[in-house]
């Protein structure tokens, strides 16, 4: 049995979302260089310029790479073998949450009473977590910062389970020629399928977690994306998309739940292990 101090989330929590807000990820930016070279139009290379300039910029200065420093979600793997103490989880995540956007004077985009009168909590708290229990005696730590531009791209599915990967291909090409110059592209783009509705979703973000390398069929999907050729900024072009990840898990007989997660070029994710 191990035993951790939440508070020792709380400054892992605190330090990983300025890291995500000040410096981009370097798989996410290796994946826009390698992409960068495979694009000919000039606006496209233009814009492509621009990105890695201001990504270097926000690196070097210590500004936030993007304007809306997003809502803050919270992937918490927990080892069976470890007992917390201290702070309940969630005051621990979300003290180290204000404590970087107010300290950082991040934008806080968090209202509540959503539906009324939509007041602003001031600390970009509460953040969305989401935990599992797993063998051992560490936590890992995921945290993405998600833009709204990008987030309310978001779409859902419920597929009847006689559908085949053609079918998934058509919802991503519509989703995208509906939504993806809204999304500010190139995109990072996360498919969840199977589960259930709500679960599906959360799989379409855990898949860009760790930018894993893609398999034939992620490949395939990336290309008939780029087909598209919404492009960079949605100006046109041949990249619209840099990364494509497929999450699956079990689902019911009777369905088939399917999301799309389309992320912008800044693709916030942060990750530690604490042991």
């Amino acid at each position: 049995m191990k035993i951790i101090d939440t508070l020792i989330i709380t400054n892992s929590i605190e330090e990983l979302c300025k890291e995500a807000n000040y410096i981009l990820n370097p798989k996410v930016t290796a994946l826009i260089e390698e992409a960068s070279k495979k694009e000919t139009s000039s606006i496209g290379q233009e814009v492509f310029s621009q990105i890695l300039l201001n990504t270097n910029i926000s690196r070097k200065k210590r500004i936030p790479l993007c304007q809306d420093t997003g809502i803050v979600i919270v992937f918490i793997e927990i080892g069976q073998g470890v007992l917390l103490k201290g702070l309940p989880l969630e005051d621990a995540v979300n003290l180290g949450v204000r404590r970087a956007y107010t300290a950082s004077f991040f934008r806080n985009s968090m209202v509540k009473d959503p539906i009324g009168k939509r007041i602003n909590t001031l600390d970009n708290t509460p953040s969305i977590i989401h935990t599992k229990i797993i063998p051992g005696e560490k936590i890992n730590i995921s945290v993405m910062v998600k833009g709204f531009g990008s987030e309310n791209a978001t779409s859902l599915k419920m597929f009847p389970p006689t559908i085949d990967k053609k079918e998934v291909e058509n919802f991503l090409l519509e989703t995208v020629k509906e939504k993806g110059a809204n999304a500010c592209p190139p995109l990072f783009i996360g498919i969840g399928i199977g589960g259930t509705a709500d679960y599906a979703i959360q799989l379409s973000k855990e898949a860009l977690l760790s930018l894993e390398p893609m398999d034939e069929w992620e490949m395939y999907l990336l290309e008939s994306v780029n087909k598209l050729r919404i492009g960079p900024a949605g100006l046109g072009g041949d990249i619209t998309s840099v990364y494509l990840k497929v999450k699956t898990f079990p689902t019911h007989i009777a369905g088939l739940p399917i999301a799309i997660n389309l992320n912008c070029h800044v693709l916030r994710v942060r990750s530690l292990v604490i042991e």
